[in-house]
């Protein structure tokens, strides 16, 4: 273990000391920490989009003390130490890629990968191709992990034309829908449905409405900035009149 991890282990081993620790870390709990550990993660990616390293840097170090927070806490309750986290991650990537460590050789090709880890849950105790998608994840990546499982046991149409007629059938089960609870449900099914085309194209969806968030914001604010300049009001503008600064806005920047 290096010197700096070390350090790290016993800062936090101090930090949680029932009696000369931190009133609010010796309070915390799994629960309570785990949404920083999703808002950590993604403050790592936010970094990499931005390209900014030494803001990558600080948010992976974020990062990992999440990691020795819950290891902690689970040293605390006898269950498991930091120790067996990264024994267990080193594991567990050398038997996934016996191309590397082991005496196979070939390539790691998408199928060999998911058969791997299909032996992995089943090991575990899985009994369905959805054990092991988690609960908490965002739920346009969770979709789409849903239907990457289901397609590897063949439920898949076989070909594209499929996802694009189930969408348009529940956009309109969407605009026929009564209640708030029905449209709530069918709302969710166009989603789900859109994923899956997008999936049929090899497209990752939630990098892909990532980039059209950044697409729109930036269009938006330079339809701001554009209307500002002329002396315009943007808020006050009817539909039209905004329609243009968002054409300009798209020449001018792309």
């Amino acid at each position: 273990m290096s010197d700096q991890t070390d350090r790290l282990l016993k800062i936090m081993a101090r930090l949680r000391d029932p009696e000369t620790g931190c009133e609010w870390d010796t309070a915390q709990s799994f629960a309570t920490i785990a949404p920083y550990t999703i808002e950590e993660a993604y403050e790592v990616a936010d970094a990499i989009e931005r390209a900014d390293m030494d803001e990558l840097r600080g948010e992976l170090g974020d990062l990992l003390f999440q990691v020795v927070f819950h290891a902690r806490m689970a040293e605390e309750s006898g269950a498991f130490r930091y120790e067996d986290v990264a024994r267990d991650i080193s594991d567990k990537m050398v038997a996934r890629h016996p191309h590397i460590f082991g005496d196979e050789g070939g390539v790691m090709e998408d199928r060999r990968w998911e058969d791997l880890k299909a032996a992995e849950r089943a090991a575990s105790g899985a009994t369905s191709s959805m054990d092991g998608v988690a609960k908490a994840l965002p739920a346009l990546l969770r979709s789409h992990k849903l239907q990457k499982r289901a397609a590897r046991v063949g439920f898949e149409w076989p070909d594209v034309e499929g996802p694009i007629a189930k969408l348009q059938e529940e956009i309109e089960e969407l605009d026929q829908a009564k209640t708030d609870e029905d449209r709530l449900m069918e709302a969710g099914d166009v989603l789900f449905a859109a994923v899956n085309i997008v999936r049929r194209y090899g497209v990752d969806p939630e990098q892909a409405l990532r980039a059209s968030n950044a697409k729109f914001e930036r269009r938006f604010r330079e339809m701001e900035k554009i209307a500002a300049s002329e002396q315009e009001d943007f808020s006050r503008l009817d539909l039209d009149s905004q329609e243009e600064y968002w054409q300009r806005a798209k020449r001018e920047i792309g």
